[in-house]
């Protein structure tokens, strides 16, 4: 793989997120450049340049990248001008994404150093501080910083160019392939009562009853995690547990597997009697199942924005006037269109359509929870002023067409990201002007 691929592949950060120890070596190492005044402009790139200390940190970072993961190491030399190439194409990005005003915030940088803190297994303070002990703490947030950017830039450029129609998907859901991805993902959560291979009958039966309280435990609400925790740390009996994560029907164990398509989310199965003992399982979640039936619900709104010549009160003030005049009989659909501020739904008469459950704000939601079709709810605000809100139809959905080929397109999208990528990296590279300094 080209390692311009490795450097800016969406989702590449995690791979230069080094701990903080290997992250000293690269800080010893700029130190060193410092001090021995190798820093120099190597390329001209439009209106930016690459520096030859970021062609040494980057080839630091490759070649101590190679000793952790165990790989051979790397010949610097030979690489050095596939690594200047690679930055030479940042460059050319970073100042695009400038020219669109692609800009990430302290708190967003943040959240990135918190995962990051998470996989090294430190608090974020934790990791900061070593960071700063290895003096690579201001490094590192440029290196997010400059990543999000570089992702950010590339998903929204690169997906414009991206192009599927309706029968690449259809193919794409009757292909072999297509069937095999689409299939729903189970997470099971399972714990064991072990079985010796030469138990005695009264033993088993008293882990049957054991397993069986486990369960009832289970049923009666308690958590899962917690019940399984309790049971390994101090139970009657030895329990023992398997990590299955997400996996298809085909891959999971067959004396769960037919169980498994008949539980809904949440609901409890077992104790299931099996030669190596008595096995609990819970389905905690699915996605991706053949049938997703979706609450939605039909509204129509009247919103009116404080302003410059209204403020808060008065706009309160006008859309009770508004909802007074509704109940006495005036057309909702014509006042919405003389009144509203809501510029996507005006010209339908406040129309919003259907909206699928846990897609409408809060406020709203809490409104209409306890309307009746054609009720008219009382001013409800929210951010963006104040709304008077109809309840057209509540309906059940079954979304799985749709939802199956988003997915399928969304699949499509991320083969063809790579190749688009590339062709644009090369269009880029191919109208810039790129001066190398000797």
């Amino acid at each position: 793989m080209p390692i311009m691929n490795k450097l800016f592949s969406p989702g590449s950060w995690r791979a230069w997120a080094l701990p903080w120890a290997l992250l000293a070596l690269l800080a010893q190492a700029a130190n060193g450049q410092e001090r021995q005044m190798l820093d120099r402009i190597v390329a001209i790139v439009d209106t930016g340049v690459v520096l030859q200390s970021e062609v040494e940190a980057r080839l630091a970072e490759i070649y101590t990248n190679a000793l952790r993961e165990n790989r051979p190491e790397p010949d610097l030399e030979d690489i050095y001008d596939d690594v200047l190439e690679a930055l030479v194409l940042e460059s050319l990005q970073l100042q695009i994404a400038e020219r669109i005003n692609i800009r990430f915030d302290d708190d967003t940088l943040n959240r990135v150093l918190e995962s990051m803190a998470r996989n090294s297994n430190m608090s974020f303070d934790e990791y900061v501080g070593n960071l700063e002990q290895a003096g690579a703490y201001l490094r590192t947030r440029e290196q997010v910083r400059r990543q999000l950017t570089l992702q950010e830039l590339q998903r929204g450029l690169v997906n414009q160019r991206i192009r599927i129609t309706d029968q690449e998907i259809e193919n794409f859901i009757n292909s072999e392939m297509g069937q095999e991805l689409m299939q729903p993902d189970y997470f099971l959560n399972h714990m064991m009562v072990p079985f010796a291979a030469d138990e005695e009958n009264e033993s088993r039966e008293r882990k049957i009853a054991y397993a069986q309280q486990l369960v009832e435990r289970l049923e009666a609400g308690e958590a899962f995690v917690q019940v399984r925790a309790e049971a390994i740390e101090g139970g009657q009996f030895p329990v023992t547990a398997t990590d299955f994560g997400w996996r298809k029907l085909d891959q999971i164990p067959a004396l769960f597997a037919g169980i498994v398509e008949e539980l809904a989310v949440g609901e409890i199965a077992g104790p299931l009697d099996a030669a190596n003992g008595l096995h609990v399982v819970e389905l905690a979640d699915q996605r991706g199942s053949t049938s997703r039936l979706v609450q939605q619900t039909h509204l129509r709104h009247i919103m009116l924005s404080p302003n410059e010549i209204r403020d808060a009160e008065q706009s309160l003030a006008e859309i009770e006037r508004l909802r007074e005049r509704i109940v006495a009989g005036e057309d909702f659909a014509t006042l919405a269109r003389q009144n509203s501020d809501d510029d996507s739904s005006v010209v339908a008469g406040g129309d919003i359509d259907w909206i699928n459950e846990g897609a409408m704000p809060q406020s709203w939601a809490d409104a209409v929870s306890g309307m009746e079709i054609g009720d008219l709810s009382e001013p409800v605000r929210t951010e963006g002023g104040w709304h008077l809100i109809e309840l057209l139809g509540r309906r059940t959905t079954d979304l799985s067409q749709e939802l199956t080929k988003a997915e399928a397109e969304n699949v499509l999208r991320n083969r063809k990201f790579d190749l688009e990528l590339q062709n644009w990296l090369i269009e880029i590279r191919e109208e810039a002007f790129v001066e190398y300094v000797d």
